[in-house]
């Protein structure tokens, strides 16, 4: 087994002044210009042939998820005003996540003062990279709410000067804290532990034995980005719901407007 290179953190590459370059944070890099130059493609091939192949998957893709946000939020405008972000998590986790599969990745080693590693490693394998995507996740979500709520009503979910709100807004920090933690060691923990399972199964038995296990990393690729990206979508839902008054007259008006739409269409003319 000595000729398996097995890394529980990113390896060092190189340096660009006092930042340190890890094999991760180059994976990453490459797959955020994925990412970019397919949502640029599919835009300009929309805009040449929209009935093209490329331009109708990459729709189908925008419209599943969409649909999964409106869903959820059971709002139009709230769903759009989430989807930028949502689907910028999802494709580039998803990316990510597959890129760890390829062939190279974790292959290819270069010599480096700390000796032989590879020159790429999965960006979701690697701890920093998930946690800082559950850091802006969760960022993210206290500046929905606070754009949605405001200032004040926001922090009053934390602060108050009653004491038993109080200790509630305190346990709320906490469950910000166990988000994070929550997000960034499921995602890297499915991810790390199935390339290692690849590495050895090919290292054991390579060629055939590997196809089954690579085709269920695939998938698991793709459930791991859909379940960070639900996850977030629920948070920013609770978050920028208001429970107050107003926001129950805000669903009552919502929902006489689609029982009086309803009434026009049975009505006869």
């Amino acid at each position: 087994m000595s000729d398996i290179h097995i890394s529980l953190a990113a390896e060092k590459i190189f340096d660009i002044g006092p930042l340190a370059v890890t094999n991760s944070m180059l994976a990453g890099f490459i797959g955020s210009i994925i990412v970019f130059a397919l949502f640029y493609a599919a835009a300009r091939t929309i805009a040449i042939n929209p009935r093209g192949r490329f331009a109708l998957a990459i729709e189908s893709i925008v419209d599943a998820i969409l649909d999964i946000i409106e869903q959820v939020t059971q709002n139009r405008k709230k769903a759009l005003e989430f989807f930028p972000l949502l689907m910028t998590l999802f494709m580039f986790i998803l990316i990510n996540n597959w890129m760890g599969l390829l062939p190279g990745v974790g292959s290819i080693t270069i010599q480096t003062a700390e000796g032989t590693v590879p020159l790429f490693r999965g960006a979701t394998a690697d701890l920093n990279t998930t946690l800082a995507l559950a850091l802006i996740s969760v960022a993210m979500t206290h500046a929905y709410s606070v754009k949605k709520l405001g200032l004040f009503r926001h922090a009053g979910k934390y602060f108050s000067l009653n004491p038993i709100m109080t200790f509630v807004g305190l346990l709320e920090l906490v469950s910000d804290l166990s988000k994070m933690v929550s997000f960034s060691f499921r995602l890297f923990g499915n991810i790390f532990a199935g390339e290692v399972l690849l590495v050895v199964i090919a290292y054991l038995m390579p060629l055939v034995a590997p196809l089954p296990f690579f085709g269920l990393e695939l998938f698991v690729g793709l459930v791991q980005a859909l379940v960070f990206t639900m996850l977030t979508l629920v948070f920013l839902e609770i978050a920028t719901s208001d429970h107050g008054h107003g926001g129950h007259e805000e669903h009552a008006a919502d929902h006489a407007v689609t029982v009086e739409g309803r009434k026009q269409q049975t009505e006869p003319a």
